[in-house]
């Protein structure tokens, strides 16, 4: 096997680097790492890519006086085109029998902090089912006499009268309506999962988008057609997919003539989840994302966009990404995000059908 199609295997950023610290070689991860192609990495030095006095080059530099291997934890690249940190655990070693040569492995800490964060989601998710059950008991059942006797007033009221009594019944519908949407998070019932073709659930979406509420967007398509089906039920994917893609639409706005909302589907080894409670890892190898240019999430809320009730909407109600989260919670998948001005990126992973089994665990995979 080629050289170049072993370091394609590994999931992390691997670089071999020259004597002035060039790089020769490189695999697929690394190219998506640094957002630049194979050709155009070879023709940089790695003190381009990341900032000035970046600890990473005082690592590479120390690896190659002392001919020894380093591993360091959580350190900032400091990427000058990045809008945010890039924190990375970096492996650093002499390469055998090849004078001068280092090798360079980046694993980035987004997906440890990633799975620390569907952890809090979850938490969440289960206390807006509880607050559910205790609204449909406490508060639909008044709310319903509330109406019922404001329309009996109706009939004895004049004009003014009537319009307050309407105001009444519009606003107990209005509560109605959103304890209705509540009541989604409390059930917690399983569901038969089936084969799902996941570009099937993407081509309806974008049709159903670009027929309403993104008409004026362009759609780009990018799918890696060999993937399998995953394991979930159709009509609960097209509600997560469509309440993404109806975000990305809003956040770009009616009036730009220049908005793009990008739907792609790739397969990335080397995810695994640990199950709550259990010592099964379940493997995560599809990964679905929704990419928009729109401004970008406000910093503030980015620690608790996927909480109900959070919301950059003015008429919002903030339930939208919780209901989102739970879906790929009860999918067996986790959603992450990253944003900066003019991009935000939607990213789920999920696991693929096997067997009739929506949780295919390998217990030699590794954990992150």
């Amino acid at each position: 096997m080629p050289e170049s199609a072993i370091l394609n295997t590994i999931p992390h950023a691997v670089l071999i680097l020259g004597e002035d610290g060039g790089i020769e070689e490189a695999n697929s991860a690394a190219e998506i790492f640094f957002d630049a192609g194979l050709s155009v990495l070879r023709r940089t030095r790695l003190a381009d890519l990341v900032a000035f006095g970046s600890p990473l080059l005082a690592l590479v530099e120390q690896v190659r006086r002392s001919h020894a291997s380093i591993n360091e934890y959580n350190i900032d690249l400091g990427i000058p085109r990045a809008q945010h940190e890039r924190l990375v655990d970096v492996y650093c070693s002499p390469v055998a029998d090849t004078p001068d040569a280092l090798l360079l492995i980046l694993q980035q800490r987004n997906m440890a902090k990633m799975i620390e964060r569907q952890l809090t989601h979850r938490a969440a998710a289960r206390s807006v089912s509880g607050l559910a059950s205790v609204l449909a008991h406490e508060i639909k059942n008044p709310l319903s006499g509330i109406r019922g006797a404001a329309q009996l007033l109706e009939m004895t009221q004049d004009d003014e009268g009537r319009s307050w009594t309407q105001l009444i019944c519009t606003e107990t519908d209005r509560i109605r309506d959103l304890v209705d949407r509540m009541e989604v998070f409390g059930d917690e019932r399983p569901f038969p999962k089936e084969p799902v073709n996941i570009h099937s659930v993407l081509d309806h979406v974008q049709r159903l988008a670009q027929n309403g509420f993104a008409e004026s967007v362009v759609f780009e398509c990018n799918f890696d057609p060999s993937l399998p089906p995953l394991a979930g039920e159709r009509d609960r994917l097209i509600q997560a997919f469509l309440n993404l893609t109806k975000n990305a639409a809003e956040a770009i706005g009616p009036a730009r003539t220049d908005g793009r909302i990008i739907l792609s589907s790739a397969f990335r080894p080397g995810v695994y989840l640990t199950l709550p409670g259990t010592q099964s890892r379940v493997s995560l190898p599809l990964m679905i994302s929704i990419e928009d240019n729109g401004p970008g999430i406000p910093d503030e809320m980015r620690g608790n966009l996927f909480d109900p009730f959070v919301t950059t909407k003015s008429a919002g109600s903030g339930l939208g990404l919780a209901l989102v989260a739970k879906i790929v919670h009860d999918h067996g998948g986790v959603i992450e995000f990253d944003s900066e001005r003019g991009k935000t990126v939607f990213r789920l992973l999920m696991p693929f059908h096997a067997n009739g089994d929506a949780t295919h665990a390998n217990p030699d995979g590794g954990q992150l």
